[in-house]
């Protein structure tokens, strides 16, 4: 369970990024039902840190710090082209107790340091994904996603990115409640449209086309039904390969796909925030029966809707 959070900080910080992750978990939260996280900015030893911006942050905490962490959060920092050897090691360390690490935007490439990235998926900024690539082999880097989580490794990209991948930590552990809560205390969408689901490394990006935005408000309304391609392309009034296209270039994936999505999505929220069966579950959201939700949930999931549910039931 993810009650210690440390993030890591030395000279060039990106104090957007900082202020995300400082956002993300270092809020009390507790009069909204949140759970309380132990949360500490650490230095490579106490003392000034000089941010991007040339003022300085006074740091209380050294590396000896992040040995307590559950989550182990690197920020984007100027200078990761020359990464402490105490950092890599605390980093290495961290992850070989079992600790979990995050990084926001070039924050990756630190990771990438510490041999972290080696023969995983990762992504960084859209402009530094070549790079990262270069730089780092034997690392799967997938551009152009909010996040990636790798079991141990998740990487972010850009700025706000980091904030989907917070609040899919956040989900991961507490459930959708708890982060819906923090979600709207930080006056952001709790997951984007297509849904960054718990175990999905690629999440679908945002739909920001005015063209679809009224047919996904109508799917999400309307996932019980029998949703073909031919019936959406009607309501849109394109041809059926016409709106397939159109669809994957807006939302990045197909119409399938994001139905799924969606229903896997519906489904979660449905475990945790009722009693109902699995069956009505499943028909509610158009996988039809049980054992189709049960098929796609833990396909997309990695767990059964009945573990799901034993472990963020809130009914």
């Amino acid at each position: 369970m993810l009650t210690n959070v440390a993030v890591l900080v030395w000279d060039e910080v990106a104090m957007f990024e900082l202020g995300v992750l400082c956002e993300a978990f270092g809020q009390d939260r507790s009069d909204d039902g949140v759970p309380v996280l132990d949360f500490a900015i650490c230095g490579v030893e106490p003392g000034q840190v000089r941010t991007s911006l040339g003022f300085e942050l006074q740091v209380l905490h050294g590396l000896d710090r992040l040995a307590e962490a559950d989550l182990v959060c690197v920020p984007a920092i100027a200078g990761h082209d020359s990464v402490p050897l105490p950092v890599v090691q605390a980093l290495q360390d961290a992850v070989a107790r079992g600790a979990r690490v995050l990084s926001v935007c070039t924050g990756a490439f630190v990771l990438g340091e510490a041999g972290l990235l080696d023969g995983r998926e990762a992504t960084t900024h859209w402009k530094h994904t070549d790079e990262l690539a270069a730089r780092f082999p034997l690392a799967r880097v997938v551009p152009e996603v909010l996040y990636v989580d790798a079991g141990p490794v998740v990487t972010s990209a850009g700025s706000a990115a980091g904030l989907d991948a917070a609040l899919h930590l956040w989900r991961e552990e507490y459930g959708a409640a708890v982060a819906g809560t923090v979600a709207r205390r930080m006056v952001v969408a709790p997951q984007r449209p297509g849904g960054q689901a718990q175990f999905i490394s690629r999440p679908v990006p945002e739909c920001t086309s005015d063209s679809l935005a009224p047919l996904l408000e109508w799917i999400q309304g309307n996932l019980g039904a029998e949703l073909s391609v031919d019936l959406l392309a009607r309501q849109t009034h394109m041809s059926a390969r016409t709106f397939a296209r159109r669809f994957k270039d807006e939302t990045g994936t197909t119409p399938y796909g994001w139905i799924l999505a969606q229903r896997v999505q519906a489904a979660q929220a449905l475990l945790e925030q009722s009693d109902r069966s699995i069956e009505w579950i499943a028909s509610e959201v158009g996988f039809g029966n049980a054992a189709t939700l049960r098929h796609h949930f833990t396909r997309v999931r990695g767990i059964s809707p009945q573990q799901y549910r034993r472990t963020f039931s809130c009914a």
